[in-house]
């Protein structure tokens, strides 16, 4: 490894570890009438049609595995933890944000639409979908880790490129992700969103990830 010291006025390199692992080109060739050896052919697709329909090379080369489902499942119930314990705890002094006498077996924000709750549970549910659209977005686009994703050691990441979702796509991914699971159908949105992580091809996308374009990877 060289240890040469960049020279005054070169740009640093990107200090993002995450990034895609740019490809070193092919070595000259003694063969070749322009010096260089052609280029090596595209790797071959994921299955028929392409990665996941896209075609071509596939986007995730070069950078880290996909994250495993288990570990986002238990990431976002630390996140979900980390940010309604406190908020239902300050909601209490005003009546509660959840209805903990109902028997309908559901929980949660979003049981102040779908049940039709009262008032001020609605404006609870609205608060709360503030405050987990807020959190997600902040630490998405800080470095692609949550909380939970930090402990579990994983991180959100562009699919085209690797780099950390600018605010556009974290806010997206954020407020496709809690819209319905607050106020409209929570229990039907985690599971769809939960299939999705085993089963989608080949990029275990949820729909928040499909929205803004980007995966889950886990990183060291």
């Amino acid at each position: 490894m060289s240890n040469d010291q960049p020279t005054p006025g070169q740009p640093p390199e990107d200090d993002d570890p995450f990034l895609k692992k740019p490809q070193e080109p092919p070595p000259p060739s003694a063969g070749s009438p322009y010096g260089s050896a052609p280029p090596p052919p595209p790797p071959p697709p994921y299955e028929p049609g392409g990665y996941g329909g896209y075609g071509g090379a596939d986007p995730l080369a070069g950078m880290p595995p996909l994250a495993q489902p288990g570990k986002r499942i238990v990431a976002r119930l630390i996140d979900f933890l980390i940010v309604s314990i406190p908020l239902y705890l300050i909601s209490l002094p005003w009546g509660g944000a959840i209805d903990v006498t109902s028997d309908n077996g559901d929980d949660g924000f979003g049981d102040a639409v779908s049940n039709s709750y009262s008032g001020h549970q609605l404006v609870w549910s609205l608060i709360g979908l503030v405050v987990y659209v807020a959190y997600d977005t902040y630490f998405t686009h800080k470095d692609g880790r949550t909380i939970g994703k930090r402990l579990l050691k994983l991180r959100v990441a562009m699919l085209n490129d690797g780099r950390v979702p600018d605010t556009n796509p974290s806010l997206m991914r954020a407020v496709v992700l809690w819209l319905p699971a607050l106020l409209c159908c929570p229990c039907l949105w985690w599971l769809i969103n939960i299939v999705l992580m085993f089963t989608d091809k080949p990029y275990r996308q949820g729909l928040q990830d499909k929205a803004a374009k980007t995966v889950v990877v886990s990183v060291p």
